[in-house]
């Protein structure tokens, strides 16, 4: 069962997307996120809105800049500093206090073990998407031996490989070309 569930509904207006996310996550405790997003339609996008009511938290996101082939850089200006911010400065209006945030992101990588991340889409039919959130947590083999020294003449380690899929999104887009 993907640990994180979102149903988006999309509506494009005058080149933009209007967007509402739904947001479950079954892992590591039942919560529920709702956001309102606001992007432009080109495919030169520099920048998103988002919006949390719950949260009161409003961030002004940029593209994600490629760096190299696998690292990633996103700039993020938000009301609120959290776990998910790559980049920014950001306040807390509860606590008053204002401070920096910096994460470079990657699909590779991961704590102690490989990993690599990623997303597919598959589009259904004209105005509906589901997109999967995938994780493949990976060792490579491993070969050793000696001569002389008491270890063994010839050792394997034969590696792992361990796939999930994490997330699920439904997104539904209505436009006039729909």
């Amino acid at each position: 069962m993907p640990s994180e569930l979102f149903l988006k509904f999309r509506k494009e207006i005058q080149g933009f997307r209007v967007g509402l996310n739904m947001e479950l996550y079954n892992a590591p405790c039942n919560d529920y996120e709702a956001k309102i997003v606001l992007k432009p339609l080109t495919p030169e996008w520099k920048w998103k809105f988002i919006y949390e009511p719950f949260h009161q938290d409003v961030r002004l996101l940029s593209k994600k800049i490629p760096i190299t082939k696998f690292l990633n850089l996103q700039v993020i200006l938000a009301t609120q500093t959290d776990e998910n911010m790559q980049v920014g400065v950001g306040h807390n209006f509860q606590l008053h206090a204002t401070g920096w945030k910096w994460k470079l992101t990657t699909c590779l990588g991961g704590d102690g073990i490989s990993r690599i991340r990623n997303k597919t889409s598959v589009g259904l039919f004209p105005g509906f998407d589901l997109r999967f959130g995938w994780r493949a947590d990976y060792v490579l083999p491993e070969l050793t031996g000696a001569l002389g020294t008491g270890e063994p003449l010839f050792n394997m380690q034969s590696g792992r490989l361990q796939a999930s899929l994490d997330r699920v999104e439904a997104i539904l887009t209505h436009s006039d070309t729909c």
